[in-house]
């Protein structure tokens, strides 16, 4: 408990990490002969180190957090992730479900970013009819989306 309070000045803190020395010695099992007491130094130096790092890393994530909440950027939290991947799955059911022609053309001018002309040249069809087929998908796009929610 000493070795602890020297290290960590926090009377709780230090009684924590001896506890989970003791605990780590009990689940261990193998135990050195020849000189436990560098053993049992050695698990609780193992302890502080392995404190240190997630301190660190709990430091660099709260500084982040602070720069990107001043860049009035968003976090990356895991259930958004998540609803994310369902809503583009969902986008991708829903491309998937639309007309072959509709699809094409909708990926051709939404996607890789082909102008009208060039589109309608290549289908044989009007400005006005690929403006159309877009339409058409984004509205059938968005439904899927808006109904997965």
């Amino acid at each position: 408990m000493s070795f602890f309070l020297r290290r960590v000045r926090n009377h709780a803190e230090a009684e924590d990490l001896t506890q989970e020395v003791f605990a780590r010695l009990l689940t261990d099992g193998g135990r050195p002969s020849q000189s436990p007491d560098s053993y049992i130094f050695q698990v609780a130096m193992n302890l502080l180190r392995d404190g240190a790092r997630r301190s660190k890393v709990r430091m660099e994530y709260l500084r982040d957090a602070v720069l990107l909440d001043e860049q009035d950027a968003e976090r990356l939290d895991p259930s958004r992730v998540v609803a994310a991947r369902d809503a583009l799955g969902a986008f991708i059911t829903g491309l998937d479900a639309l007309p072959e022609r509709t699809r094409s053309i909708f990926i051709l001018y939404r996607i890789e970013n082909l102008e009208l002309d060039t589109i309608a040249r290549s289908f044989g069809i009007s400005k006005s009819a690929v403006k159309k087929h877009v339409m058409k998908a984004m509205a059938m796009l968005m439904a899927q989306v808006r109904d997965f929610r």
